[in-house]
């Protein structure tokens, strides 16, 4: 498949210092294919995407492409999806961070957009001869848990929603924070990072506060959480990451306001 010369060149420094494989961002498609049909989205992809936005240093690579197969997974673009997995692979997200990503995702994209990732992972997994045994185990010793920050979200939840929803809350709690958050596959700021991109990406901006706290409280820096939103305007649309902003910028002010 032909690429654009900016594709075909290694690209830049990210954060960190790293350089950024970006791909063609044409998903299976070749030049060709989408200037048949589309000059102008050739162009941006090339232009933008792969000469500017990919070479950001606001963001790591790595972070680039964490986010961006979580906003592909969570709004099932699959035929974006094998692209974006092999440059994950290529910026240095392991196979094993890919795995528990989709596990994630699962809870915050649904199950069946996780499922449909899944049997596309699969295909790129056996292609790269990643094996079973790379991946983390069903079960696995989970990290420590902050039993008061964790008694104070179950209060809040409870308060919130309980009476409407009691499964829910029970199920938040089990599953999810005394789980799921707890499982070693990822950092916790790669796992807050994917769950808000995933939230951006769906429009849950509602969902977005405690999750953007949790994040910059795990690491996350202000100019990298404007950067996701940054990043995420070309793979969520313009009006998701509009959308979001103003909540960003509540919780950017509230932190310094302490």
């Amino acid at each position: 498949m032909k690429k654009s010369t900016a594709a075909a060149l290694a690209l830049t420094l990210g954060s960190g210092g790293a350089i950024a494989d970006a791909g063609a961002q044409r998903g299976p498609l070749s030049e060709a294919d989408m200037q048949a049909v589309s000059p102008a989205l050739e162009r941006y992809a090339d232009a933008r995407l792969v000469s500017k936005l990919w070479k950001g240093s606001d963001l790591s690579p790595r972070d680039r492409s964490l986010i961006t197969v979580a906003a592909v997974i969570a709004r099932n673009q699959t035929i974006l999806l094998p692209e974006q997995l092999e440059l994950a692979l290529d910026n240095g997200v392991t196979p094993a961070e890919l795995s528990e990503t989709l596990t994630h995702l699962a809870f915050y994209a649904g199950w069946g957009n996780a499922v449909a990732a899944t049997a596309v992972a699969k295909e790129v997994f056996a292609a790269r001869g990643v094996r079973a045994d790379q991946l983390p185990g069903a079960e696995a010793a989970l990290l420590p848990l902050d039993e008061k920050a964790e008694a104070a979200r179950a209060a809040r939840v409870d308060k919130s929603i309980g009476t409407a929803a009691p499964g829910l809350v029970r199920d938040t709690t089990d599953v999810l924070f005394r789980d799921l958050w707890l499982r070693p596959g990822l950092t916790p700021r790669d796992r807050s990072l994917i769950t808000v991109s995933a939230l951006i990406a769906n429009g849950q901006d509602q969902q977005i506060p405690p999750h953007l706290n949790r994040a910059m409280d795990n690491g996350l820096t202000r100019a990298q959480a404007s950067g996701v939103l940054s990043h995420l305007a070309y793979y969520a649309g313009w009006p998701n990451a509009f959308s979001a902003a103003p909540v960003f910028k509540t919780v950017f002010e509230q932190r310094e306001s302490k």
